[in-house]
């Protein structure tokens, strides 16, 4: 195995980690407009749960390491999505119920 293949798991989970330490949960509605309002209203109204009761819920059920969040509306439900990266470099977009913490869908990317 060259260096530089070598290396590149523990890039990703360096750059995983630091794009974790700041990361903000980003708000879509269901025609792809950012609506930050809109999501900090649902967990004031208890609607959805904050990002940080869900990350301690899920981190443990994830398939690796979290670099992105979303928290989309379709049809009127509330759903976030992570971005995870595996141990072997894989991407995937995980999509977790915003009440419950339960995995509803793993989709590879």
């Amino acid at each position: 195995m060259t260096s530089a293949r070598r290396r590149r798991p523990i890039i990703a989970l360096m750059l995983a980690t630091l794009a974790l330490a700041g990361l903000p949960a980003v708000a879509h509605d269901h025609s792809g407009r950012r609506d930050h309002d809109e999501a900090r209203l649902a967990v004031q109204r208890g609607e959805i749960r904050p990002l940080a009761e869900l990350l301690t819920i899920v981190r443990d059920k994830l398939p690796g390491e979290i670099t992105g969040v979303e928290i989309e509306r379709h049809h009127g439900e509330w759903l976030y999505e992570f971005i995870v990266i595996d141990k072997a470099g894989r991407l995937f977009e995980v999509y977790v119920d915003p009440q419950s913490g339960e995995i509803r869908k793993t989709r590879e990317k």
